[in-house]
């Protein structure tokens, strides 16, 4: 059956020896799954979701009474005070962007305590040159890296206790980075420690590939607003496009204004025909993220069985959705990416190549064959071309077409 995508009887019985082998993690998976598609359900009913709701605006997007009951759901589930869910938000990326731009004044002090901030926040802050940069405003940017995979809790304080920071952003995900991403433990740890010496500083967290992961949101753990993308977890591989911003009320609302127009903010912005499709997508989350994660943990487990280095390891505790394989040769990892776009629905004869992207520095190689263009829930594995040649796999909308697309990624190494 598989010999017609060029995949050998060896891979076939590799893989699914393994898939065999792993019904004890599989089992956590299912069991976060059910919690929040609990927790979903409940604010689908609480909202009181109609077939209204589907309806669609243009023009200004006034009196959009399904846009405001995707909000209530979103602000239900994260238990947050307000949440903006919209198509106008091109990416995350596009989101955090407008978030720190709505939040920060001219000397004000912007604050990662998770190292560098992903590539395409660069020319955002200021890292990199942009005459539309945080930085060309006036805004000062600070950073503490982390010790160990671990918050540097005394030079946070430190740091705190000398000036006034405005506000603290928190990367969960690791971005193209060796690190590991940000446990739910060490989220609420270092907000305590935070709060302990500035009960006023803004914390922010980039939630992306985080969501409906585990069974806590950053919300619940004391922070003030959260960030994250419809093309990745909560959209379910259904969502066109578009991202979220929730919180309290007031941040979210200077949010609204500097995506839309002060004056108007959340007042305004035609859903044109996609709320049906932003709640059918966050209905299925939890089902999608756990094929996902479970693919995760399969993909862990056989390139480790196959001498590879990987993070996480298969057992380990996740906290997103992306699994990290150090392949330490350049060649392995564009052929990985290769097979895993030769295994995509769409696009399947594209050939993936190493190129040059918006916002980053190093050439990066991207397959996605996804319904949703640069869908990072749809099986999807990236890397930039630079030591030590990290492929970083994310997303499936099935465990089994995953597990047909690591077949391939593996044929295509072997």
């Amino acid at each position: 059956m598989y010999e017609q995508f060029g995949i050998s009887d060896y891979v076939v019985n590799l893989v699914n020896d393994a898939s065999n082998n792993l019904e004890n993690e599989f089992h956590k998976i299912d069991d976060i799954c059910e919690f929040n598609s609990l927790k979903v359900l409940h604010a689908f009913n609480k909202v009181g979701i109609s077939e209204a709701h589907f309806n669609e605006t243009t023009g200004y997007g006034y009196n959009d009474i399904g846009r405001d009951a995707v909000e209530k759901v979103y602000a239900d589930i994260f238990k947050a005070e307000d949440a903006l869910v919209r198509g106008q938000f091109i990416s995350g990326t596009h989101a955090l962007s407008t978030t720190l731009n709505a939040l920060l004044r001219p000397n004000d002090i912007l604050l990662s305590i998770t190292d560098k901030p992903y590539d395409t926040l660069d020319e955002v802050i200021g890292l990199k040159d942009n005459p539309s940069s945080l930085m060309s405003y006036g805004v000062k940017y600070e950073q503490i890296d982390l010790i160990d995979n671990d918050f540097d809790y005394d030079k946070i304080k430190k740091v705190l206790l000398s000036k006034k920071i405005k506000l603290i952003e928190i990367q969960r995900s690791k971005g193209y980075s060796s690190r590991k991403t940000i446990s739910i433990d060490k989220l609420k740890k270092v907000i305590d420690v935070i709060r302990s010496v500035d009960k006023q500083v803004i914390i922010m967290i980039d939630n992306c590939y985080c969501e409906f992961v585990t069974k806590y949101e950053p919300i619940e753990l004391g922070a003030d607003i959260v960030v994250g993308s419809l093309i990745k977890n909560l959209g379910g591989g259904i969502a066109p496009n578009g991202a979220y911003v929730v919180g309290k009320k007031d941040l979210i609302e200077l949010v609204a204004s500097r995506l839309n127009v002060p004056g108007e903010g959340k007042e305004v912005g035609p859903t044109l025909g996609m709320n049906k499709l932003f709640l059918q997508g966050l209905f299925l989350a939890p089902s999608v993220v756990k094929s996902s994660l479970k693919i995760s943990i399969l993909t862990s487990y056989v390139l480790e069985k196959l001498n590879y280095k990987v993070e996480p390891r298969y057992n380990e505790e996740r906290y997103d959705i992306v699994q990290s394989i150090i392949f330490n040769d350049r060649d392995k990892l564009i052929k990985y990416c290769q097979g895993i776009q030769h295994a995509s629905a769409i696009d399947s004869n594209v050939l993936a190549i190493p190129s040059d992207m918006p916002g980053y520095d190093d050439q990066v190689i991207m397959a996605s064959g996804s319904f949703v263009q640069g869908s990072s829930i749809e099986l999807s594995c990236d890397g930039p071309l630079r030591e030590p040649f990290i492929a970083y796999q994310q997303g499936g909308l099935t465990y089994e077409y995953g597990k047909i697309g690591l077949m391939k990624a593996i044929e295509e190494i072997m």
